[in-house]
């Protein structure tokens, strides 16, 4: 292979192994450190939080929790939504039991329901615009397949240049190998 393309082969192949690994990084990297990965799907928190964003939660101590801040919370089993605490309400009984009013910042009014401190999931730290696109997708069969065909293509386009280089060495060795001549036998 001639030098000049083999370094831009060598170049273009170590962007996209370098990108691939910042992208696995930024999604399960966050995992590492205690923050939990969510996708917006709604655009009920924009313009902090827009639609296909990847919003990073951390844990938080639900007592900390005051009005203003941003929530993570499950609204039922299945359904995670982040909107703005407006109002912290202490339950009647027990004062150690909280709830809390919430309202998406692109909303008119606050939610109808009110979260209960066991729902919380916690607080976002940060958000990457456009980055739950690519994680839902990864997440789903035919993403998952798309994922494992791209770093299999990768492998292969990191590998190829070496595999070219090795079979260009031995037929060298063996034409320079025939065209000695041959050692007198005694």
């Amino acid at each position: 292979m001639n030098k000049k393309i083999k370094k831009i082969w060598d170049f273009v192949t170590t962007v996209l192994v370098a990108g691939a690994v910042i992208l696995a990084i930024l999604l399960v990297g966050g995992r590492l450190v205690g923050l939990q990965p969510f996708t917006v799907l709604s655009g009920s928190m924009e313009p902090t939080y827009p639609v296909g964003s990847l919003i990073y939660v951390k844990e938080v101590d639900y007592r900390q929790i005051a009005p203003g801040d941003p929530l993570t919370f499950l609204l039922d089993e299945d359904t995670v939504a982040t909107h703005r605490v407006v109002e912290v309400v202490p339950d009647e009984q027990d004062a150690q039991v909280l709830r809390y009013r919430t309202k998406g910042d692109a909303n008119a009014s606050a939610d109808a329901g009110l979260v209960h401190y066991k729902n919380v999931i916690g607080t976002p730290v940060f958000a990457i615009p456009y980055l739950g696109y690519v994680a839902s997708y990864i997440q789903s069969p035919p993403g998952i397949y798309a994922a494992i065909s791209v770093g299999a293509v990768l492998l292969l386009l990191v590998f190829i240049p070496d595999l070219f280089a090795a079979d260009g060495s031995k037929a060298k060795k063996n034409r320079q190998a025939e065209d000695e001549p041959a050692e007198p036998q005694t």
